[in-house]
């Protein structure tokens, strides 16, 4: 079994408040959860609401798999164009 396990940093310029980012994060969540069947949640500067931290995981059988969905959703992620990603963080895990 392979685990894949990432997390995406974002900066939300527009903000002013906690409001606005969790329009942002939740619509950010439910299109990556729709479209990659992934289990995903903010988790991460909460309180902040200048700055998003998602985090998401991935299960199946073939590390090249797991790798390449979880680039799939980095750059899913970007294309969508509601926040900046400043940083990205991949981890596989063989089990």
């Amino acid at each position: 079994m392979v685990v894949g396990l990432g997390i995406i940093t974002f900066r939300l310029h527009d903000c002013r408040s906690l409001k606005e980012k969790r329009k942002i994060v939740k619509s950010t969540t439910a299109r990556l959860r729709n479209n990659f069947n992934v289990s995903i949640a903010e988790v991460g500067s909460n309180d902040i609401y200048r700055k998003a931290e998602i985090g998401f995981a991935l299960v199946g059988n073939d590390r090249k798999v797991i790798n390449s969905k979880t680039d799939k959703i980095f750059n899913a992620a970007d294309e969508m164009g509601l926040a900046e990603i400043i940083d990205t963080q991949m981890e596989i895990i063989n089990l």
